[in-house]
């Protein structure tokens, strides 16, 4: 009996220890097989973060050369001297190739009130800052004037407005004293413009394809930056199409401002009534260079009317 316990407990122990010894090889392969299987898991989990992030970079903005909208800009405001406010606009054509005329009216309006408060009708590609400025009452308060354009069959419209935290100095940088140029018409005792309103000059009137002079007189304060003191103080003068159907070309779209008078010629496509825009800047940079920074001053507006002849 003894001999016979012993000899099934021994063959019972044989069993277990057999038994034992297959688990112990059994459950290192299975470690080692949900290990695979974990680095397996987070390889997909890497390729699939991979791939989400180069999906995203696919849905990023594309650049279009045509098709887009364009938006206005409200830039902010600024107190005339006789009270009144100036209401501040750009725009932004989101295509980089395609010029989009806009005529006034249902595509191009500022409401309420009168449609054209003599914003552009033709639009550059990208963000094109401080183009015009509208003069509102000195009790325009809490109300609102808005600029809507369509292209493209893309309506956008942004509001203009007083709020306090939208004032701008646009005729004064804070930090120096510089003020923008003196933009003239006609003769150095022309009116005066300044600032983004600046100054409109009366109608011109002249032939198509012909090429055809076109002056403008310029002063300065010659403030320069701090960092150019050893230099003498720099203004300029830009030149671009603002309102009209046909095409206008330059012979020089920023002609060198000598003793004060900046002058080029422009030939117009066709016949029609047109308004050429004229940008003078200073020290402080040219006009992108400027908004670039976050800054409104210093450069004046100037608009001149033409109308074209057969």
């Amino acid at each position: 009996m003894h001999i016979s316990v012993l000899s099934t407990g021994s063959t019972y122990h044989q069993t277990f220890t057999d038994r034992s010894a297959r688990a112990i090889p059994y459950s290192s392969q299975y470690i080692k097989r949900s290990f695979k299987i974990l680095c397996i898991g987070i390889v997909i989990l890497l390729l699939s973060s991979i791939a989400a992030a180069q999906d995203s970079r696919i849905d990023a903005p594309i650049p279009h050369a045509n098709g887009q909208s364009v938006s206005p800009s409200f830039e902010g405001w600024y107190e005339n001297a006789d009270g009144t406010y100036s209401l501040v606009f750009g725009y932004f054509n989101r295509n980089y190739d395609e010029h989009v005329y806009l005529p006034t009216g249902q595509n191009n309006r500022l409401q309420p009130g009168p449609a054209d408060r003599g914003q552009p009708t033709y639009f550059y590609p990208r963000r094109q800052t401080g183009v015009f400025a509208v003069v509102v009452p000195a009790d325009f308060g809490e109300q609102q004037l808005s600029w809507s354009l369509t292209a493209n069959e893309m309506t956008v419209s942004i509001p203009g407005h007083l709020r306090p935290e939208w004032e701008i100095t646009a005729l004064e940088e804070v930090t120096s004293g510089n003020t923008p140029p003196i933009l003239r018409f006609g003769s150095p005792e022309g009116a005066p413009g300044q600032g983004p309103l600046g100054v409109r000059f009366d109608q011109l009137t002249i032939g198509a394809k012909v090429p055809t002079e076109i002056s403008v007189w310029v002063t300065d304060d010659g403030v320069r930056k701090s960092r150019a003191t050893t230099r003498p103080a720099r203004h300029g003068v830009v030149w671009s199409k603002y309102r009209g159907a046909g095409t206008v070309k330059f012979d020089n779209n920023a002609p060198k401002v000598e003793n004060g008078k900046a002058v080029t010629s422009a030939t117009f496509s066709e016949p029609g009534d047109y308004i050429l825009r004229v940008l003078a800047w200073d020290d402080s940079g040219g006009q992108k260079a400027v908004m670039a920074g976050g800054f409104f001053c210093c450069w004046t507006n100037g608009f001149l009317t033409v109308k074209v002849d057969k």
